[in-house]
C-alpha cells in the first residue's frame, strides 16, 4: 500500500514537471468591497472561453487569495460567494501568467430571504505548520462547553475529567487567540468546562508548531480562536438552555461598528448540577495493612454557577492602523458536597465500615485585561503587532470533612476544616513582525511570560473537646514564580509547487518554588526538598515543508522541538486529602522533558464532497513525565496504608501513530465526517528500584452524521469510541458514548430552537486496574452523567450564514498572525 502511494506520488511529481511548461499561474484576492475582509471559501471557476466548461477551480484560503494553473489559452473567471453578487471575468488571455489583482464583491441584499444556508459542517484547512477546523453549526454542543466542543474536534480526546490530550498525548497547550489566557484558565482545563461553546468561531490543530508559537506543550497546541463579529451596525444573537440533570444558562453576543469603532461584548450565566460518582477498591498483598481489602464508594453532588464577561472596542485610527482594548472577567461560586462509603475487609468478611463527607466551597474570580496594537504596511501582509495582557486569578475553597464509624463502634474517626486559597498573576508581553518579500516572507518576535502563583494551605483538626486545632504539620504557604522569555525568528518561501518555513525559537525559564510550613516539621511522605529555584534554556528548531501534488492534494513535513515544563500542582510537595488512604503528591524534583517529533501528512479533495486528511508522526521524549503509585510505608490511624500517586522522571516515552479523517458531503442533505487515530508508546525508566518498561497500543475514532429532514429540521450524530491503554502499572478500559441532537429554523430563519442528549447510553466511565508487588488497585470513575439539553437562539440584525462566514473572515486578526 505505501509502495503504491509512493510510486503514484513520484509518478504524478514527473508528470506534473513534464507539462509544467506548457500551463500559466492565474491568482488572485477576493474580499468584501464595503471592509475590505477577506473572503475564505469563495469559489473561484476558470472556464474555457470557447467550449464554455470548467477546467480548473477552488477555494480562496483564509486570506482570500487563490492561484490555480492551467493550460496556456483563452478563459472567462467566475467568481462567487453566497450572499454577495457574482463577478463574471470574460476573455483573460492566459499565454503568460496573469494575477487578476484584488476582486470586491458587494453584498447582496436583495437575496437575503433566498439564501440558502451551507457549509455548516465543520471543515478542514491545511497549513504549513496547522490544521483549522471551522467548527461549523455543531447540533450536539447547544447549550455545551467550550470542552464539549473540543471532543468533537478530529485528533483531539477528551476524557472523563475533562482533561484535553492530543494524538493520545495529555501534555497539549491551550491558547486563546494565538495566546496563554485566563479564560483558557492558564493551563487548567477546568475553566474551559464554564464556558460555552457557542463563543468558538475554529479551533487550530498545530501538531508541528511553527517558532512563532510557545515551545511548551510535547504533544503540540490547541488555539482556539473566538468569535468577533466586524459587520458595520449593531448585530447579536442571545442564546437561552435549559436541561436535566439541572443545566440552564444565558449569554449575550452584542457588536456594534462604525467607521472609526469595532465595540463588542459577550455576557453569560450559567448554573450546573453535574452530579458523578466514582469506585475504588485496593487488595493489599504486603503485610503493612491490617486488612485485606479496601472499598470505596464515591458519590459527587455538585452546584456550580458561573458569571462571564468579554467586553472591548477596536478603535480605527486610520486605514493600516487599528488598537483593541477588552477585559474578560469571570465568577464562579462552587457548591460540592462528596459522599465517600469505605468497606475494610478481613478474610472476606467487613471488619469497619465509614462514612466520609466533604462539604466543599469554591469561589473563584478572573479578570484579565488586553491591550492589542496591529499596524499595516503598503505591501500586503507586511505588519507589526504588539499585545500586553495583565491578568489575575484568586481562589478560595473551603473544605468541611468528617469522617465516622458506622460498622463496629460507631465512633468519629476524624472531623477536619480545611481552607485554600490561591492566588494567581500572569503579565504578558509580546511584539511580532512579519515582512513579505516577494514568495518569501520573514518573522521575527519577542514573548515575555511571567506568571507568579501563591497557594495558601490550612487544615484544622478537631480533638477530644470538640476544638479544632491547626494541624502545623500539614498546612503550609507554597509560592510559585514561573517566568518564561523567548525570542523567535522564522523564513518561509515557495519555488512552485514547493513551499517550506524554517524557524528557530530561544527560550529561557526560571521555575522557582519556596514551600514553607506553619509547623516546625513538615508531613511529607518520601524525601523531597521544600524549595527549588531552577533556570534552564534551549533552542527549539523548527521545520515544515509543502509540496502541492495539484490543487487539490499536498504532501506536509514537519519537524519540531519541544519541552514539557512542570506545572504547580505536579511539583508542589503537600499531598491532597481528598482520601486518607489514597493521596495525590507533587514532585519539586521533577525536571522538564524535551521532546523531537516529525509529522507526515497527505491531503486529498475531491471537489467539495469529500475531503481526506491523514498523517503519521513519530516522537521521542526524554525525561518524560509518568504518574506512578507506591505504597508510602505510612499508615491511618486505623492502620491503612497509604498510597500515593506521584509524578516522575522517566528515561524516554517513544510515540509512533497514524491519523485518518474524512469529510464526506454526498448530497446536500447529508454530511458525514470521521476520523480514527491510532498510536503506539514505548517507556522505559526506573523509580525507587522498581522498573517502569512499557509497551502499549490503542486508538480512539469518531463519526458524526448530519442529515436534513423534513420540515427544515436537523438531525446529528456523534459516535466515539477509545481503546483499552496500558502504562507500566495501569491498564484502561475501553470507553465507548454517542451524543445526538435536533434542530429547527424558526421566526423566518432569525430564531433556532434545539435538543441534544450528551453519552446517550450513559456509559462515559473510565475504569482502570493497577498492579504492583504491594497492592493491586481497580477503579471506576464517572465524572458526569447522562445530559438532555434545550436551547433557544435568537439573532436581531444578524443574517445566520453571513453571521457564520464574516467571524471567519477575519483570519489573521486572532491569533494567526503572520500566516504563511
Amino acid at each position: 500500500m505505501i509502495l503504491k502511494l509512493k510510486t503514484s506520488i513520484v509518478f504524478f511529481f514527473l508528470c506534473t514537471l513534464s507539462i509544467f511548461a506548457q500551463k500559466s499561474e492565474l491568482s488572485g484576492k477576493v474580499v468584501d468591497a464595503d471592509q475590505n475582509f477577506p473572503l475564505e471559501y469563495a469559489t473561484i471557476s476558470v472556464i474555457d472561453a470557447e467550449t464554455k466548461e470548467t477546467v480548473n477551480g477552488g477555494v480562496t484560503n483564509i486570506q482570500g487569495e487563490f492561484k490555480f494553473k492551467v493550460p496556456k489559452g483563452l478563459y472567462d473567471l467566475k467568481v462567487e460567494y453566497i450572499s454577495f453578487e457574482t463577478k463574471m471575468f470574460e476573455n483573460i488571455d492566459l499565454t503568460s501568467n496573469k494575477n487578476m489583482g484584488t476582486i470586491k464583491l458587494g453584498f447582496e441584499a436583495a437575496d437575503l430571504e433566498e439564501v440558502v444556508v451551507t457549509a455548516e459542517t465543520t471543515t478542514v484547512d491545511v497549513r504549513l505548520d496547522k490544521k483549522i477546523y471551522n467548527i461549523g453549526k455543531d447540533l450536539t454542543t447547544s447549550g455545551a462547553t467550550i470542552t464539549d466542543a473540543l471532543a468533537n474536534v478530529p485528533s483531539v480526546d477528551v476524557d472523563v475529567e475533562g482533561g484535553i490530550s492530543l494524538r493520545g498525548n495529555e501534555n497539549v497547550r491551550i491558547l486563546i487567540n494565538g495566546k496563554p489566557s485566563a479564560i483558557a484558565g492558564f493551563g487548567s482545563t477546568d475553566v474551559l468546562r464554564q464556558l460555552p461553546a457557542d463563543a468558538i468561531d475554529k479551533v487550530e490543530v498545530i501538531t508541528s508548531p511553527s517558532a512563532r508559537y510557545d515551545a511548551e506543550g510535547t504533544a503540540g497546541i490547541l488555539n482556539i480562536i473566538l468569535k468577533r463579529d466586524k459587520t458595520l451596525g449593531f448585530n447579536g444573537s442571545v442564546r437561552a438552555y435549559v436541561g436535566t440533570p439541572l443545566n440552564q444558562g444565558v449569554s449575550v453576543n452584542a457588536n456594534a461598528r462604525t467607521d472609526k469603532f469595532n465595540i463588542f461584548t459577550n455576557l453569560g450565566y450559567s448554573k450546573r448540577k453535574p452530579d458523578g460518582n466514582a469506585y475504588f477498591e485496593n487488595d493489599y498483598t504486603s503485610n503493612n495493612s491490617v486488612y485485606d481489602n479496601l472499598m470505596e464508594e464515591r458519590e459527587y453532588k455538585r452546584n456550580r454557577e458561573n458569571y462571564n464577561a468579554n467586553i472591548g472596542s477596536t478603535y480605527f485610527i486610520n486605514d493600516t492602523t487599528q488598537i483593541t482594548l477588552s477585559y474578560f472577567t469571570r465568577f464562579g461560586d462552587d457548591v460540592d458536597k462528596t459522599f465517600n462509603d469505605t468497606y475494610r475487609y478481613n478474610a472476606g468478611s467487613l471488619s469497619s465500615q465509614t462514612l466520609r463527607t466533604e462539604d466543599e466551597r469554591e469561589d473563584e474570580n478572573s479578570h484579565q485585561v488586553s491591550l492589542n496594537f496591529e499596524k499595516k504596511y503598503d505591501r500586503e501582509g507586511h505588519k507589526l503587532t504588539a499585545d500586553i495582557q495583565y491578568s489575575i486569578d484568586n481562589e478560595k475553597t473551603s473544605n468541611f470533612i468528617d469522617e465516622n464509624e458506622l460498622f463496629a463502634n460507631q465512633d468519629n474517626i476524624v472531623t477536619e476544616s480545611l481552607t485554600e486559597k490561591t492566588d494567581e498573576k500572569d503579565f504578558l508581553v509580546q511584539a511580532d513582525y512579519v515582512l513579505p518579500m516577494g514568495e518569501a516572507q520573514f518573522e521575527a518576535g519577542f514573548r515575555g511570560n511571567y506568571k507568579n502563583e501563591k497557594n495558601d494551605y490550612i487544615l484544622y483538626d478537631e480533638n477530644n473537646l470538640g476544638d479544632f486545632v491547626l494541624n502545623d504539620s500539614v498546612s503550609n504557604v507554597f509560592e510559585y514564580d514561573r517566568n518564561i522569555t523567548a525570542v523567535y525568528s522564522q523564513y518561509g518561501n515557495k519555488f512552485g509547487d514547493f513551499s517550506f518555513l524554517l524557524g528557530l525559537r530561544f527560550e529561557h525559564t526560571q521555575l522557582k518554588g519556596k514551600t514553607t510550613p506553619y509547623g516546625d516539621v513538615a508531613d511529607i511522605p518520601g524525601d523531597i526538598e521544600l524549595d527549588f529555584d531552577k533556570n534552564f534554556k534551549g533552542l527549539f528548531p523548527t521545520v515544515n515543508l509543502t509540496y502541492e501534488l495539484s490543487e487539490d492534494q499536498n504532501v506536509t513535513l514537519g519537524y519540531n522541538r519541544r519541552i514539557n515544563r512542570p506545572r504547580s500542582w505536579y511539583i508542589n510537595p503537600f499531598p491532597s486529602r481528598s482520601s486518607r488512604t489514597n493521596i495525590f503528591q507533587g514532585n519539586p524534583g521533577l525536571e522538564p522533558a524535551y521532546s523531537d517529533a516529525f509529522d507526515i501528512g497527505y491531503l486529498k479533495r475531491w471537489g467539495k464532497e469529500l475531503t481526506l486528511t491523514s498523517s503519521v508522526y513519530y516522537q521521542k521524549e526524554t525525561d518524560s513525565f509518568e504518574r506512578v503509585q507506591e505504597d508510602t510505608g505510612q499508615t491511618t490511624s486505623d492502620g491503612i496504608p497509604i498510597i500515593r500517586s506521584i509524578p516522575i522522571n522517566l528515561s524516554s516515552n517513544e510515540r509512533y501513530g497514524a491519523e485518518l479523517g474524512l469529510l464526506y458531503n454526498p448530497a446536500r442533505w447529508l454530511r458525514l465526517n470521521g476520523s480514527i487515530n491510532y498510536y503506539k508508546f514505548v517507556t522505559e525508566g526506573d523509580f525507587n528500584g522498581v522498573n517502569y518498561d512499557a509497551d502499549n497500543e490503542s486508538f480512539f475514532a469518531r463519526f458524526s452524521s448530519k442529515v436534513d429532514l423534513p420540515w427544515s429540521i436537523q438531525w446529528q450524530t456523534n459516535a466515539f469510541y477509545r481503546g483499552a491503554r496500558e502504562n507500566a502499572q495501569t491498564k484502561t478500559e475501553p470507553i465507548a458514548s454517542l451524543n445526538l441532537a435536533l434542530s429547527k429554523d424558526i421566526l423566518n430563519d432569525n430564531a433556532t430552537i434545539s435538543l441534544n442528549v450528551s453519552d446517550l447510553f450513559n456509559s462515559r466511565k473510565r475504569e482502570n486496574r493497577t498492579i504492583t508487588d504491594q497492592f493491586t488497585s481497580y477503579s471506576e470513575f464517572q465524572w458526569r452523567e447522562r445530559q438532555i439539553t434545550a436551547t433557544f437562539v435568537y439573532r436581531f440584525n444578524q443574517n445566520k450564514q453571513m453571521s457564520r462566514q464574516q467571524g471567519r473572515g477575519q483570519g489573521n486578526g486572532d491569533g494567526g498572525e503572520g500566516e504563511f
